[in-house]
């Protein structure tokens, strides 16, 4: 007896209209794939996060059950029917089961010559276990009679997708802090991540405005307006220097006279 598969049927217009309905109300829709999925097994549910533009092909984005990743896949990869169970064998079990009687022709018994002796039928094999059935089916089996997706290879383009948020590295925070006192004294402090590699770094006044000027006109405006304050600051302290030193030179010429 020779089974023949079903080619799985492509998504309706009306289904599409109503996943777009489910999403649109913010329900994603629950699919199961097809045997036509590439990388899914058949039979396994997910959610129809989003849909894209017909004309590319995979336009549906499904996030499969117990996964983080949002893949894409067609029409045909996908169904709303929930498939039926399967038993320990891996059979679908039929929701009803119906018995239908058969004539079954027997063939007429065959005797054996008298002078040729019956040899005892062997014994049976021991009954080997059925082989299990594969997880996922090939993709490359799977996907024979499917064009190729515009941009590149769909399952390429998953995989890949999959990969890089599982590698993708976190980068370090790099804190740069530039302190200023009302004397003109400027300091630097580095921190890497959660170590603080430079602390307190004394800085001149001339390297800072240079600093500012190269990293943005706005910036040159502030640390300038800072540099101006604190140079007239020192301006009127020097006056006030020199003023007590003409001061003590009075002081002390009139102590030698």
């Amino acid at each position: 007896m020779s089974s023949r598969t079903t080619k799985p049927q492509p998504l309706s217009e009306t289904e599409i209209r109503h996943i777009a309905a489910e999403i649109d109300a913010g329900k994603p829709p629950m699919v199961w794939f097809t045997a036509a999925a590439v990388g899914v097994p058949e039979g396994r549910s997910g959610k129809v996060i989003s849909l894209g533009d017909p004309s590319e092909g995979d336009f549906l984005q499904v996030k499969p059950t117990g996964s983080k990743d949002v893949l894409s896949f067609g029409p045909t990869e996908v169904t709303l029917t929930k498939p039926a169970r399967k038993d320990a064998a891996g059979a679908t079990k039929p929701k009803t089961a119906t018995r239908k009687d058969s004539t079954v022709t027997m063939p007429s018994p065959v005797t054996a010559p008298p002078s040729v002796p019956i040899a005892p039928p062997p014994a049976p094999a021991p009954k080997a276990e059925a082989p299990q059935a594969p997880s996922a089916p090939e993709p490359a089996a799977a996907n024979a009679d499917k064009p190729a997706a515009k941009g590149g290879s769909r399952p390429a383009r998953n995989a890949a997708a999959a990969g890089a948020a599982a590698r993708k590295p976190k980068a370090p925070e790099v804190t740069v802090t530039l302190s200023g006192t009302a004397d003109g004294e400027w300091t630097l402090d580095v921190v890497n991540g959660k170590k603080r590699t430079i602390k307190g770094l004394s800085v001149p006044s001339s390297a800072v405005s240079q600093a500012a000027k190269i990293l943005h006109p706005e910036v040159a405006e502030v640390v300038d307006s800072i540099l101006e304050a604190v140079r007239e600051q020192q301006r009127a302290k020097v006056e006030q220097l020199q003023a007590e030193l003409e001061n003590a030179r009075r002081l002390l010429d009139d102590l030698a006279g």
